[in-house]
């Protein structure tokens, strides 16, 4: 089967290459080859490639500039996927869409779960829910898996990678302790997504008179490494495992600050921890730990960089 990976280039996109090529034909275009921006090449590509699952990996992540490009931020978080929608109804294609726990306003005291309200704090959580909106009132195949605190070590940055860049050349850092979550390996939502859609092509063939449309597999669901952890733990546990692994760090103290002592133009959920209880179901696993998902992770950065 055929399989188009929309943000190719992406930290769970580069995963994605290497966990849906065992399923599939995996046609993967990044920015290069697709600008998301224009919606008529969206429809063409899908329409030239005419796949059976759509993978949509891109996403406008830039949660603080959001807020002054809103007008970019809605383009490609909403409008671009209403597109992809569209064009997967027309080819009776699966779109699987990556979402964000920036859907909750995070103050719950709770784990999130699928049926919980949505109440985005600022353009960026905005934007995502309007693009989940937009596939659920379009796409009857999809599936929308949020996610939260991703890092890998594919992409351009992300948390991980900027504390031990950090760690190389400061004694004394300050993280943010009072925002909680669950840190997420970007290969760990990439086999999470891969699993899905065998699920999916093989409920399809082993039923092949019921309406695809009315698969009770499709929807939304909650994806995350299991265990909570704030940006202070998080920082922490990256260090401690990068020195047990021999990284050179220069780092002596790690101080805990309150999110007001660190002011970001973009409104940050104070509790993003998701429910993943429906996916574990249906998978029949439950996620990894983050500590032990991290650990993995740094085995394979470290001794590469």
């Amino acid at each position: 089967m055929t399989i188009l990976l929309i943000g190719a280039q992406g930290q769970v996109g580069q995963e994605l290459i290497q966990t849906l090529a065992p399923i599939g034909d995996v046609k993967a275009v990044g920015r290069a080859q697709l600008d998301l921006t224009d919606l008529d090449a969206i429809a063409q590509t899908i329409h030239t490639v005419q796949p059976k699952f759509i993978v949509n990996a891109a996403a406008y992540t830039a949660v603080d500039k959001a807020e002054s490009e809103p007008a970019l931020a809605q383009r490609i978080n909403a409008e671009a996927p209403a597109a992809m929608a569209k064009s997967a109804a027309d080819c009776g294609a699966t779109l699987i869409h990556i979402s964000t726990d920036y859907v909750f306003s995070g103050q719950a005291g709770s784990p999130r779960k699928e049926t919980d309200e949505t109440a985005p704090l600022g353009v960026y959580g905005q934007t995502k829910l309007a693009g989940e909106k937009a596939i659920r009132a379009t796409a009857s195949q999809h599936i929308i898996l949020r996610t939260a605190w991703v890092y890998g070590t594919q992409g351009k940055g992300n948390f991980l990678k900027t504390m031990l860049r950090l760690g190389k050349e400061r004694e004394v850092l300050s993280v943010v302790s009072d925002q909680i979550g669950s840190p997420t390996w970007a290969e760990d939502i990439a086999t999470t997504i891969a699993d899905l859609a065998q699920k999916i092509d093989a409920s399809k063939s082993n039923n092949p008179k019921q309406d695809p449309e009315q698969d009770p597999l499709f929807g939304t669901y909650h994806f995350t490494n299991s265990g909570v952890a704030s940006w202070y733990d998080f920082a922490i546990a990256i260090f401690e495992e990068a020195e047990a692994l021999g990284y050179p760090l220069k780092i002596q103290a790690v101080k805990p600050i309150a999110t007001a002592d660190y002011p970001t133009p973009a409104q940050r959920p104070a509790y993003s921890v998701l429910s993943g209880q429906k996916v574990a179901a249906l998978l029949n696993r439950d996620a990894p730990h983050w500590r032990t998902s991290l650990r993995k992770m740094l085995k394979t950065y470290v001794l590469t960089s």
